[in-house]
């Protein structure tokens, strides 16, 4: 049985506590696949900062030494906003077991999801640790011990919380495109 963990986000900019998460998924025995996949455009969001493309270029890069890491532009390709059910119906054509990927900050706003009754039936979620939000037993944790948000990067641009392969890659282009602003 093949099984993967989707890690969606914005990932706008990507940041070390993104390389975390992964670094702890690679640790789970049941995980055979870790897919990334940023999105073009988060259902929840009106604005990036930037680009799908962009991003994932930089995330192909940052995890391209990573086994087991396959990043997609699933999302991204789409040129519009995709609920997460439709990524995952899309990995259910490949894959048996699905665990989606989501931050403890993201749990108070989970039912408010597109088709979260179903997406619930269709997949095992996995809850990273975040700002110390007590994560429900009914969620597998994994204990990520990096509190950083990309939307307070975009604002205080620090390139030691930036994936140092391409820090001043990533840093320039925000710094140079005035995204801060978002």
């Amino acid at each position: 049985m093949k099984s993967v963990a989707l890690f969606g986000g914005s990932f706008d900019p990507p940041h070390i506590g993104h390389i975390r998460v992964v670094e702890a998924l690679q640790k789970l025995p049941f995980i055979d696949t870790i897919i990334v996949m940023p999105t073009y455009l988060n259902p929840f969001k009106s604005s990036f900062a930037a680009p799908a493309e962009l991003r994932v270029k930089w995330l192909k890069e940052i995890f391209a030494p990573y086994k087991k890491v396959h990043v997609s532009s699933f999302e991204a390709n789409m040129q519009r906003k995709v609920p997460t059910i439709e990524s995952v119906r899309y990995l259910a054509k490949k894959y048996d077991k699905i665990y989606l990927v989501i931050g403890a900050d993201n749990l108070h706003s989970l039912t408010k999801w597109t088709e979260y009754e179903h997406l619930k039936e269709m997949v095992t979620f996995i809850v990273a640790t975040r700002n110390n939000i007590e994560v429900d037993k009914e969620y597998i944790t994994l204990k990520v011990d990096e509190n950083i948000a990309s939307s307070e990067l975009r604002k205080d641009m620090q390139v030691a919380k930036l994936p140092q392969k391409c820090a001043d890659t990533i840093q320039k282009y925000y710094k140079e495109h005035n995204a801060n602003k978002n």
